[in-house]
């Protein structure tokens, strides 16, 4: 599978050829945001998890961002910010919206879950202006659900990345070791 995905990755000397990102010199060309270990790629997927649940534009910039501070895969926390979707957003939300009554405990309980708004023919800023008027409507229940439904898939990403990742590791090292010795007869 690194195999697989290295073949898209840029090559590192591509990168420091390229003028648009020289002036981000040794932060953005750090060979640790461009390498693919089982560490590096358990902390993009938790990273990206984690900044997934940020509204649209700025997912894909904060796992960046993240990706730069912890020092993890920089593609793969970006591409990990993917699995919200239209789609998976508003399920996500409600469970947020759930877990943040749930740790608020009486404090949250006295806001209902609305549906967020339909994308209508007002276009897409109007239609922008709506979510974000939606999304402070409800207000802290939802703010620290996200918070922590983001911490509990960081944290089951992490632990699957690393975990699966182990698993294949040890199926080839059996298939290496099962090839080397054996006998010719």
């Amino acid at each position: 599978m690194r195999k697989q995905f290295k073949k898209f990755l840029p090559d590192h000397r591509t990168l420091i050829a390229n003028r648009w990102l020289a002036p981000f010199g040794s932060s953005l060309l750090h060979p640790r945001l461009w390498h693919l270990n089982r560490r590096s790629a358990a902390g993009a997927v938790a990273a990206g998890i984690f900044c997934g649940l940020i509204p649209a534009p700025f997912q894909m910039l904060s796992a960046a961002i993240c990706a730069v501070i912890f020092r993890v895969n920089l593609p793969l926390a970006i591409l990990t910010t993917l699995y919200t979707n239209p789609l998976t957003i508003v399920p996500l939300y409600i469970v947020a919206f759930a877990l943040g009554q749930m740790a608020l405990g009486e404090f949250g309980s006295g806001k209902a879950f609305i549906l967020p708004p339909d994308y209508g023919t007002a276009g897409l800023w109007a239609w922008i202006g709506a979510l974000i008027d939606w999304m402070i409507g409800l207000g802290t229940p939802l703010a620290l659900g996200l918070v922590l439904l983001g911490a509990l898939l960081a944290v089951a990403g992490y632990i699957a990345v690393r975990f699966f990742w182990r698993i294949y590791l040890l199926r080839a090292w059996r298939r290496r070791g099962h090839s080397t010795c054996r006998r010719p007869a």
